[in-house]
């Protein structure tokens, strides 16, 4: 049985100050950026994930430890030992670690910890019960509880269920943050891939209210000469 003192060692070891300076400044760390005081360690999600596979004999208040930690590294460590846990829960676990996380959306406060973690907890979890918690979490104030909103709806997509998708997209329409444009650009373009009538019709119902951004990204795998239709018509 491995320990949470013996995973928080590993990672250390694993630290290197030359990458951690280049994902402070990818990441957005400095003052006034969206994740400010941020701290790099400079290790790979590749190498996190082989460390996070001998560590889901861990507790939740161990996982809450490590969520808790100023260091990026620990607590995205935190997240894919918790998403590995869930799969293997029972109805009962899963609740629990639902909960969990709802709990500490405080600390997956960057866009590599929503989007590792969101569609493949709470998405799976809310696919056949009520969604509410994902339309509160898109009218919140904070920008990771908004971005996990949208990207909890790609597991919907997988499943070829679009009309969560649509409608957090809408609420998120007016937002400010170049970080849910992008996402839900992202998430209406994985719904084209499937379903590209669909995709179009809320185009054509919205491209003049969308951020451009969001729109470009939706329309990534059109043809030129549809891009530049929705693109010149805003």
């Amino acid at each position: 049985m491995f320990t949470l003192e013996q995973l928080k060692k590993e990672i250390l070891k694993n630290a290197n100050s030359q990458k951690a300076k280049f994902l402070a400044g990818f990441f957005k760390t400095g003052k006034g950026q969206y994740a400010q005081g941020d701290i790099f360690l400079g290790i790979t999600v590749l190498i996190q994930r082989q460390i996070a596979k001998k560590y889901q004999n861990l507790s939740l208040s161990e996982i809450q430890e490590l969520l808790a930690s100023k260091y990026h590294e620990f607590r995205l460590c935190a997240l894919l030992i918790l998403v590995s846990v869930y799969k293997k829960a029972d109805k009962v676990n899963r609740q629990k670690i639902v909960n969990f996380y709802l709990k500490n959306t405080k600390s997956i406060n960057n866009w590599d910890l929503v989007d590792l973690s969101a569609h493949y907890i709470l998405g799976d979890f809310l696919e056949d019960k009520d969604k509410s918690v994902l339309y509160k979490l898109a009218k919140s104030q904070n920008l990771w509880e908004r971005r996990i909103a949208i990207i909890a709806t790609f597991f919907f997509i997988r499943k070829d269920q679009f009309t969560d998708t649509f409608k957090i997209a809408q609420i998120l329409l007016g937002d400010k943050h170049d970080l849910i444009h992008k996402a839900c650009g992202w998430m209406l373009r994985e719904v084209g891939k499937r379903d590209e009538v669909m995709l179009i019709k809320f185009l054509d119902k919205f491209k003049g209210k969308m951020p451009r951004t969001a729109l470009r990204y939706a329309i990534e795998r059109f043809n030129q000469q549809r891009r530049l239709f929705y693109l010149k018509g805003v």
